[in-house]
């Protein structure tokens, strides 16, 4: 039967600023459908006033090959735009070496699902559900693979499984393994696991929605009003917090956004300014110089015709355009349209170039004098002073500014 499950909030008082909208298929098996993780991240999500449309298709046991080859999994990849697809492979699988499981080692499988999510809508992002390791380990390859013969070594085998085919297929990691030892560790009498000590309790299941949040929306599970029957709100805060704690501390790791870019960029110049892009992951970019006008170039120049304070703004768009990331700076032009003409005055500076004292020569009363760096910040202000301490001035290019009748405008040089 095919599930879906749709979450809409009641009232438009439960929304932020930040709710999220997300599309999500889970394709695995009985570690996923246990506890009906899908429906837990669904009711996570709306406690937040953020909305999850989810489906799956988890047969026990099912493997990446099955699902690779499966065509109920195809078409369910097929019939939308998600904007995650879920892979959990069979719990056993990952944590053994392709000597032992042959034609059904995860790699190649995941490499074909990768590809069909791709195709068809490139936009969406493949997460690897990292599982975790059997309570007592793997007794059933134990002699044919040693590190799975405790929990410890199968759930690292895990990890570095998961985390391989994440990097090879650029995709995100859902690190339920991580929080899983973590919990271990911190809170040994909560029993994450059933009777058979592989798949997962009420409180794994939890746990598991609760990373999956946590890596789906980069926010905190932590506060959540969805508490599953049988589970104390102490015990639910614990679970919020490792499960946060693991995914929001360590993004990187996980490859969360790391196919997302980020805008960036530094400039120098006077009039005309030279822009110097400094995004990462990006493969199109949109200028705004905050004057009228704009740009497709990766690095442009621009002249303003007149001094003020602009707001410029980057875009940066990933190859596909699925993603983008937009950075603004303010810039102060003080030398638009300057000429030798502007530059004549009866005023004049010395010595220059300069180390320590300028002086101003000619300067009227109640002349006020400012000084620009070579990006147009105000660096130094002062009025009716002949002598300037600059010092402390930085080596390099600076216009001087005496705000009388004629706007004089005047460049030294500070050694």
């Amino acid at each position: 039967m095919k599930r879906l499950f749709l979450v809409v909030a009641v009232s438009i008082l439960c929304l932020s600023a930040e709710a999220q909208v997300k599309k999500v298929l889970f394709l695995g098996n009985s570690y996923t459908y246990y506890n009906n993780l899908p429906q837990q991240l669904v009711s996570i999500a709306q406690s937040f006033g953020d909305s999850v449309y989810t489906d799956q298709h988890t047969p026990g046991g099912n493997t990446f090959s099955n699902h690779a080859s499966n065509t109920l999994s195809i078409n369910k990849i097929n019939q939308d735009q998600w904007d995650f697809v879920v892979l959990q492979e069979q719990s056993q699988i990952p944590s053994l070496p392709q000597s032992i499981t042959g034609n059904d080692h995860s790699t190649p499988h995941a490499i074909t699902l990768n590809n069909l999510i791709k195709n068809n809508y490139s936009c969406t992002e493949t997460v690897f559900f990292m599982t975790w390791g059997r309570k007592n380990g793997d007794a059933s390859f134990c002699g044919q693979h040693p590190p799975v013969c405790n929990y410890s070594g199968m759930q690292q085998e895990l990890r570095n499984s998961y985390l391989s085919m994440a990097t090879t297929n650029s995709a995100t990691v859902a690190p339920v393994g991580v929080a899983w030892k973590t919990m271990r560790d911190s809170f040994p009498n909560i029993d994450l696991y059933t009777g058979d000590g592989s798949h997962p309790s009420i409180y794994g299941s939890y746990l598991a929605a609760c990373v999956f949040y946590s890596t789906l929306f980069q926010k905190t599970s932590i506060g959540t009003t969805h508490i599953p029957t049988g589970i104390t709100p102490t015990e639910a805060l614990n679970i919020q917090t490792i499960a946060s704690n693991t995914v929001l501390d360590s993004m990187s790791v996980w490859r969360i956004n790391a196919n997302h870019p980020t805008a960036n960029f530094n400039y120098s110049g006077g009039g005309t300014i030279n822009f110097t892009n400094t995004s990462t992951n990006g493969q199109h970019y949109y200028w705004d110089f905050g004057d009228g006008n704009n740009s497709t170039n990766a690095n442009p120049s621009h002249t303003y015709l007149n001094n003020g304070n602009y707001n410029v703004s980057l875009i940066v768009f990933t190859q596909d355009s699925c993603f983008s990331d937009t950075i603004a700076q303010n810039i102060n032009i003080i030398s638009a349209g300057i000429s030798s003409e502007m530059l004549k005055s009866n005023i004049i500076i010395y010595p220059n170039p300069v180390k320590d004292i300028l002086t101003i020569k000619n300067l009227k009363n109640n002349s006020t004098v400012n000084i620009y760096n070579s990006i147009g910040k105000l660096v130094l202000s002062s009025t009716y002073k002949r002598n300037i301490n600059i010092v402390n001035l930085p080596s390099g290019m600076y216009t001087l500014i005496i705000d009388n009748k004629n706007n004089t405008r005047l460049k030294f040089i500070k050694l």
